[in-house]
């Protein structure tokens, strides 16, 4: 895949920052956030706390993961998911793009992999019904988030919006989004920026409702998911 021209690399210790500008659907948006989330928290808790016990038990480790994501306007904040992966992943990612250079090329271009060592038995499952990521109702609430928007990103990711970096930089991450109904990681990482920016310049909030809307069967198909 032919990326988009890397932007320069921040100083060590810099957030990157774009231009102020008001957030995409504004107040409306985020008053529509605060009551689903506040919603969503009542009613899957049952869930929620079935799912941390699953995690748990399936090999003792932490419940909950989280990892530095770039939100609004280049600010940093811990994306909260239930753990899927074995604890010491880094190393074990490390040791299979180094014995697989296959790997390794499918891991630069799309930043995923579809035969990921890390993943636990419990974990495959959780991502193949997106369960994973229902922590992040909890960034929501906390206002690092929205309920549609770009999938929060880390700075190597961020790096290849090139001039899209600002659509990214203007709207909260999306727990779903256009990219999570239009086929996931079926669809290169230009067509993902393409759809990121397209959410973000033709947003209404109808568009929030249809995306919601299809994300339900989206995550039944389980297209795109691993």
């Amino acid at each position: 895949m032919k990326h988009a021209t890397r932007l320069a690399e921040p100083p060590a210790g810099i957030r990157y920052h774009a231009a102020a500008k008001p957030a995409v659907g504004g107040t409306f948006k985020r008053g529509f956030d605060i009551v689903a989330a506040l919603s969503a928290i009542f009613f899957l808790s049952p869930l929620l706390i079935l799912l941390a016990l699953l995690v748990k038990l399936s090999d003792g480790g932490s419940v909950f993961y989280s990892h530095p994501r770039i939100g609004r306007n280049g600010s940093m904040f811990p994306c909260l998911k239930f753990r899927t992966m074995v604890e010491n992943g880094s190393e074990v990612l490390a040791e299979h793009l180094r014995r697989n250079p296959a790997a390794r090329e499918e891991w630069n271009a799309t930043r995923k992999l579809q035969d990921d060592p890390r993943i636990t038995r419990v974990g495959l499952v959780l991502r193949k019904l997106s369960l994973d990521e229902l922590p992040q109702i909890f960034n929501v609430l906390r206002g690092e988030m929205s309920f549609v928007g770009p999938r929060p990103v880390v700075q190597d990711e961020l790096d290849l919006y090139g001039t899209a970096v600002d659509c990214y930089l203007q709207a909260r991450p999306g727990l779903t989004g256009l990219w999570q109904i239009s086929g996931r990681n079926d669809v290169s990482y230009t067509k993902r920026v393409g759809f990121d920016r397209y959410y973000v310049e033709n947003w209404s909030f109808a568009f929030d409702l249809l995306i919601i809307v299809k994300t339900l069967p989206a995550v039944i198909s389980s297209r795109g998911s691993y």
